[in-house]
């Protein structure tokens, strides 16, 4: 089943390769959505495609280097929008 996730995390998760990692891990995936930094110190993040992907590219996330950045993460599950068709880094 096809879901979104919205997703943000905080702790010193800005200019440690976050969002390239991201890319890179959702595009094993065949993930669509994006990444991005935002102006109070967060990463946000919004991904779309089949729940199960879903899960294990977050688990593959933040079980990689990143996990000693990453200080808390909220995630909100939703109705995929469909307007994501590749995963990218917006600015």
């Amino acid at each position: 089943m096809k879901k979104q996730l919205k997703a943000y995390f905080s702790g010193f998760v800005q200019g440690v390769g976050f969002r390239a990692t991201a890319k890179r891990i959702a595009q094993r995936y065949a993930l669509g959505g994006l990444v991005r930094n935002l102006k109070d110190g967060r990463v946000e993040l919004i991904v779309e495609g089949e729940e199960q992907a879903i899960k294990e590219f977050i688990r593959e996330l933040t079980h990689s280097y990143l996990q000693s950045y990453i200080s808390h993460m909220d995630f909100l599950w939703g109705e995929p929008e469909g307007k994501y068709n590749h995963f990218y880094i917006a600015h």
